[in-house]
């Protein structure tokens, strides 16, 4: 009995960790704009919303859910700035959610270092610093 129920600890914390993903907040995230710190602003909203509000300098992939091999294709656009690169690559999912947790799995297929992959808590939708949204394009 003790057997399994240490097997199976073993299996939730290795189900949690191949879950794990780097996060940041918005205010760490506007900081870093407002100081000019390189970083790669990975936007995967749909068009529709992608017009409505980004953030500058994102680069639009319209790749939410990043779930079919079509949507993971077009983060592929992105990769060139990323080679470039040594900055973080911040993604940016409507509501930091599964979409973004998609992308950042497809990036390290990628030979995208995780260390360098970040995920905008609570999206999009969740940004409270609206003097450096851009809205329509």
């Amino acid at each position: 009995m003790l057997k399994k129920l240490v097997i199976s600890a073993l299996l939730l914390t290795s189900a949690s960790l191949a879950c794990a993903a780097n996060y940041i907040s918005p205010d760490e995230l506007k900081l870093m704009i407002q100081q000019q710190k390189d970083v790669v602003l990975v936007d995967i909203q749909p068009a529709n919303e992608f017009e409505q509000h980004y953030l500058k300098g994102a680069i639009e992939t319209n790749a939410f859910p990043a779930k079919s091999p079509d949507e993971k294709q077009r983060l592929d656009k992105t990769l060139p700035a990323i080679s470039a690169s040594s900055a973080p690559v911040v993604i940016i999912c409507p509501r930091g959610g599964s979409g973004a947790k998609n992308s950042y799995e497809y990036f390290q297929t990628k030979g995208v270092p995780e260390n360098r992959l970040l995920i905008l808590k609570s999206g999009i939708a969740g940004w409270p610093h609206q003097e450096l949204l851009k809205h329509g394009r």
